[in-house]
């Protein structure tokens, strides 16, 4: 799957990512990504496309995991990559959120919208009646999903008091959320508050983050001391920094 993107790749992925081509990127594997740039309580990285969320998306096509009729929510999303996969593969409704307002406004929501471009259909693409039809389509299209911005306590109480009968998500994304320990209780509560009994958490981390001391392994303890979840590796990624993906399913 190729991606559109409709903000300036070189000034804010400070060549984390290599242009290969119009509207297509791919991971410059001899670069050391680093949590470093992130700073806490301020900018949480979201102007990057972090390597893990290219592992989750070649898993999603590899393993053909079904997105047509869920209800999907891509968090810390970043570009918002996992949840258009999600809306090119037919989620009845998906919701982005990232910690910082300006990341949405200027990055996610853009980029949606520059990937809702429906296919060409026929010859009279210049005609005035296509055009609105096909405007009207994407914008039926671009109302199955909601943009969010703060931290995730917040959000959880926001999505969870909007509505009368919230329904929970069927498909949780995210990638490299789990960096910093400080903030595995609120991610923990996240997922316990608005993940459907029935529904799944797609994560992606590397291994360990260096500097500030996060990792699987340590994330994968601290959620199966509460109990409430089960984990289960789908996959390891020894090229580059050792990278892994995990399933959470309710016990």
């Amino acid at each position: 799957m190729t991606f559109q993107f409709n903000f300036t790749i070189e000034n804010n992925l400070e060549n984390e990512l290599t242009p290969i081509g119009h509207g297509v990127l791919a991971l410059d594997s001899s670069k050391e990504s680093s949590v470093s740039e992130s700073k806490k309580g301020v900018y949480e990285g979201g102007l990057k496309i972090w390597e893990c969320t290219f592992d989750l998306l070649a898993y999603c096509k590899k393993a053909q995991v079904k997105f047509a009729g869920k209800k999907v929510l891509d968090l810390g999303c970043g570009a918002g990559l996992l949840g258009i996969r999600a809306f090119k593969g037919g989620a009845k409704e998906i919701h982005f959120q990232d910690y910082n307002s300006m990341v949405i406004d200027e990055v996610t929501l853009p980029n949606v919208v520059a990937n809702s471009t429906l296919e060409e259909e026929g010859n009279d693409v210049n005609e005035p009646d296509v055009k609105r039809c096909r405007k009207s389509k994407v914008a039926q299209e671009l109302c199955k999903c909601r943009f969010f911005s703060g931290e995730w306590s917040e959000f959880c109480k926001l999505v969870l008091s909007s509505e009368e009968f919230f329904e929970k998500y069927d498909l949780i994304l995210t990638s490299e959320t789990i960096y910093n320990p400080d903030y595995y209780g609120s991610l923990h509560q996240t997922f316990l508050r608005l993940l459907d009994k029935n529904g799944r958490v797609l994560l992606a981390s590397k291994a360990h983050y260096f500097g500030v001391g996060g990792g699987i392994h340590l994330f994968q303890k601290f959620v199966e001391e509460r109990n409430v979840f089960e984990t289960r590796t789908l996959e390891i990624i020894e090229e580059g920094l050792k990278r892994y993906l995990i399933e959470m399913t309710f016990k």
